[in-house]
């Protein structure tokens, strides 16, 4: 067996087919080599700090495709100006071969303006700000909704809730700064329904009920009635009444005569005015404190008449039975008896 083996024919047979597969093998990295361009590589061209589409130009007259990325806005980079590149700068890299490219966008990604309308001024400042909007003017407009925002004002024109602006945009508010007082009510009466609305809310009024004389809801109706009147003064926001009718105002003079018996009540002035007269309000004494006893004026004593004094008389003798006794030659001193006195209250 061995020596069948190390027969010539079957060494050249052998020979043959390694010769072959080694014929193979060279050629398969050959080809390689031709189809992926082993061995010529290209250097990445400086494109940082350039604008895209320089950037883009550089890479295409390099042979080198590109793809584009936009990092976070940067304000103090030029907008579209290519801040890295991957491979970076003076790598080798074949014909080709993708080059990555980041970029600044041209300014803050969009965001949703919030809906705050109707909402709180301070409420709606705070909201604005965490979603990074920036406030500008603040303009004050007359509204019944006092403090209230109306309106978002952005480059000067209205926004709704929703709309996408760049982040950090500046935008103005509209703040209600409460009703204007004391506006003339305007003169709706011979208008249509729709005639009638439009003024009203141009003299910054509501319409409220809006009575139709044949119950049903036609704009073309003429106002025959209002209230308040015309020319009355009321704050803005307040509603005004209407009655309506197909009918012209002088066809409904009765009905018109009626309303004016219920919303036109006139003040009887003929009665005379009612006079009021302060009456003197005496402080109550304390409590605690004893009243003071009534002074009764001091006593005026009368002087006497000579009458008053005969009256009185004089002291009598002292008269003794027992002749024992001493002479009744001694007298004793008279006593005068007490004098009557007058008061005179």
């Amino acid at each position: 067996m061995l020596k069948s083996l190390f027969n010539w024919k079957v060494l050249l047979n052998l020979l043959v087919a390694i010769g072959i597969f080694v014929g193979l093998v060279w050629l398969t990295f050959r080809w390689l080599e031709y189809h992926t361009n082993h061995g010529q590589e290209i250097p990445v061209p400086n494109v940082v700090n350039k604008s895209v589409h320089d950037a883009v130009k550089i890479l295409e007259d390099a042979g080198l495709d590109y793809e584009v990325d936009s990092a976070a806005y940067n304000p103090k980079y030029r907008p579209l100006q290519v801040l890295k590149v991957y491979p970076s700068q003076g790598s080798r890299v074949k014909d080709g071969r993708a080059i990555q490219l980041m970029v600044n966008p041209k300014s803050w990604a969009p965001v949703a303006v919030p809906d705050v309308i109707n909402k709180y001024s301070g409420l709606a400042f705070q909201r604005l700000d965490q979603v990074g909007l920036k406030v500008g003017d603040t303009i004050f407009e007359s509204s019944i909704q006092k403090d209230a925002v109306l309106r978002i004002l952005f480059k000067g024109n209205s926004i709704k809730p929703g709309t996408k602006i760049p982040r950090f945009s500046v935008v103005d508010v509209v703040v209600g700064s409460g009703p204007l007082r004391n506006i003339s009510v305007p003169n709706v009466v011979g208008l249509t329904v729709k005639e009638a609305k439009a003024l009203i809310a141009r003299n910054l009024f509501e319409v409220g009920l809006v009575d139709h004389e044949d119950g049903g809801n036609d704009d073309s109706d003429i106002i025959y009635y209002q209230d308040p009147a015309a020319g009355d003064t009321r704050d803005q926001g307040m509603q005004i009444d209407l009655w309506a009718s197909k009918k012209t105002p002088a066809e409904l003079r009765g009905k018109i005569e009626i309303l004016n018996s219920t919303y036109r009540m006139k003040v009887d002035t003929t009665l005379p005015p009612i006079r009021y007269e302060e009456v003197p309000n005496f402080p109550d004494p304390p409590m605690n404190e004893p009243t003071p006893a009534p002074v009764s004026p001091p006593k005026k004593e009368v002087p006497r008449t000579d009458a008053a004094k005969q009256s009185t008389g004089s002291a009598k003798p002292a008269t003794t039975n027992d002749k024992t006794k001493p002479a009744a030659n001694s007298t004793t001193p008279a006593t005068d008896k007490p004098k009557a006195k007058k008061v005179i209250i």
